[in-house]
């Protein structure tokens, strides 16, 4: 299955991104970032996020444990939204704390760093598959069924009886 057949839910979002559930929510509720899959649409009713925005969502925890700010991430969180899927695992985005910078090659990080003022940045693909390989041990969904997908973790055996019981 590619990955835009495949939504997780909240809790499992949370623990691909290492966020708290809170975080989650505020963050959609304010429009940070929403599940592009399915939103919640009042109560009881799951929000359902895709792997980008899995991806997403751990962007932003980086950025918020190095102190970046939240009117900085919301536009670099913009910005993301607006490139192609493919697009985001060539990307390093950097950062001197007042202002998110793209850089798509060697020369454009090495061109920053030629500034001399302090620097970090996060290598979108290593994100990636980070997230790839949380989420790979984890339970998504089938968007088009609801069918549960187990993931390879060979401990969750209710998980797999549930399964087979749809």
């Amino acid at each position: 299955m590619t990955s835009e057949e495949i939504g997780y839910r909240g809790p499992t979002a949370c623990a691909a991104a290492g966020i708290t559930y809170r975080q989650l929510d505020y963050w959609a509720r304010t429009g940070l970032v929403e599940p592009s899959v399915r939103p919640a649409y009042g109560s009881g009713t799951q929000r359902l996020y895709s792997f980008r925005d899995v991806v997403v969502l751990k962007i932003v925890k980086r950025f918020l444990d190095t102190g970046v700010s939240l009117q900085n991430i919301r536009s670099a969180v913009q910005h993301l939204r607006e490139r192609g899927f493919c697009d985001l695992e060539r990307m390093t985005l950097m950062s001197d704390g007042a202002t998110v910078y793209e850089c798509t090659s060697p020369d454009e990080v090495h061109a920053l760093l030629q500034g001399g003022q302090g620097i970090f940045g996060i290598a979108v693909g290593v994100v990636w598959r980070d997230v790839e390989n949380a989420l790979s041990q984890l339970h998504g969904e089938r968007v088009d069924t609801g069918e549960t997908l187990v993931g390879h973790n060979p401990a969750d055996e209710l998980a797999r009886r549930r399964n087979r019981a749809v």
